[in-house]
């Protein structure tokens, strides 16, 4: 079953079941993957990976929208915030703990014979490998860790 597919499926069961929030969000994000279609071209669809890369992106939209809102101490917001994002992640791979960012980014700044003002390249190449399973904002400050040292 297709990424697109499972959203809809998933969809259709939080309308039956009354599940507001769980609804709300997939629908936000079927009409985020629209958007991204239409921006892309007229009879454009995305593919897993594109779908992935807008979830990725709905995500950290939350996760930013969740520190505002604990900032300003409204936990209500942030707490309905939390739960959009934990609805949001499950259709992402599953996401890599600090060690194994850890790891994989040295490997892949090892592999790639890269010194540190190479950091463009080295977050490209970061992105091809690991795709959505980090942050980007993880994977950065992986590499600027990984030259501290």
């Amino acid at each position: 079953m297709s990424l697109i597919e499972q959203i809809n499926s998933d969809f259709k069961q939080a309308m039956l079941n009354h599940d507001e929030v769980r609804k709300t969000t997939l629908n936000g994000l079927k009409s985020a993957i629209k958007y991204r279609e239409v921006e892309k071209g007229a009879g454009s669809v995305l593919d897993d990976q594109e779908i992935e890369a807008v979830i990725a992106r709905e995500v950290k939209s939350r996760n930013d929208a969740i520190e505002v809102y604990r900032q300003a101490g409204d936990n209500e917001r942030a707490d309905k915030e939390v739960a959009e994002r934990d609805i949001l992640m499950v259709y992402l791979p599953k996401q890599l703990t600090a060690d194994e960012l850890r790891v994989k980014v040295a490997e892949i700044i090892v592999n790639g014979g890269y010194e540190k003002q190479d950091f463009g390249r080295i977050m490209g190449q970061a992105k091809v490998e690991i795709g959505n399973a980090a942050d980007g904002a993880a994977i950065a400050a992986m590499v600027r860790e990984y030259f501290a040292q």
